[in-house]
């Protein structure tokens, strides 16, 4: 687990960046043999993209769940990530291939994703006591001070002075702080 860090800070990208978002679904948790293969391939696809750091593969989260699993990708652009979902050389091709040919239409397991391409300066992010996670780990953490501090200041809608917040996270006032809403 890597380090907490203390306090509040917040992620940040430089430039236009994509997040991609890749699920599985296990519809038939006894049928191990249809669905097991999925996890293992999206690991070898993942150790092969983190020890290529010019793949435009930034990182990422998973989550596991008893049905559903969860992948949060971070790329540099589309470009990168379309160009390693059909490289032959890579991981994922052959895994593809084999999922539709072995899988197929069945009701046993289901894969689905989502990709969002975000322009610069088109996102917020802010972390509290926690360890590098999702575009903090992908990209770089700052303190969340100054137009840091809140949402819209994250996003350069404000100077980030539109909440009644200290530097160190502290609400001022409760009163203040229903009025900003």
């Amino acid at each position: 687990m890597s380090k907490i860090h203390p306090g509040r800070l917040a992620g940040e990208l430089d430039g236009d960046f994509v997040v991609f978002v890749l699920g599985l679904r296990i519809h038939t948790l006894w049928k191990v043999h249809r669905w097991l293969p999925i996890p293992f391939a999206m690991n070898r696809m993942l150790e092969e993209l983190e020890a290529d750091p010019d793949s435009g593969f930034l990182g990422y989260q998973s989550q596991f769940g008893i049905r559903d699993h969860l992948y949060i990708q971070y790329w540099d652009s589309f470009e990168a990530l379309r160009a390693y979902a059909w490289d032959p050389e890579c991981e994922h091709y052959p895994a593809i291939g084999a999922f539709h040919r072995d899988i197929g239409p069945s009701d046993d397991v289901g894969i689905w994703h989502e990709t969002y391409l975000v322009d610069d300066q088109q996102y917020e992010a802010v972390y509290l006591n926690m360890q590098p996670h999702g575009l903090g780990a992908a990209g770089d953490l700052e303190p969340a001070v100054d137009r840091r501090k809140s949402a819209a200041g994250r996003l350069g809608k404000t100077a980030g002075d539109d909440v009644p917040m200290d530097d160190d996270g502290t609400v001022t006032s409760p009163d203040e702080y229903d009025d900003a809403l």
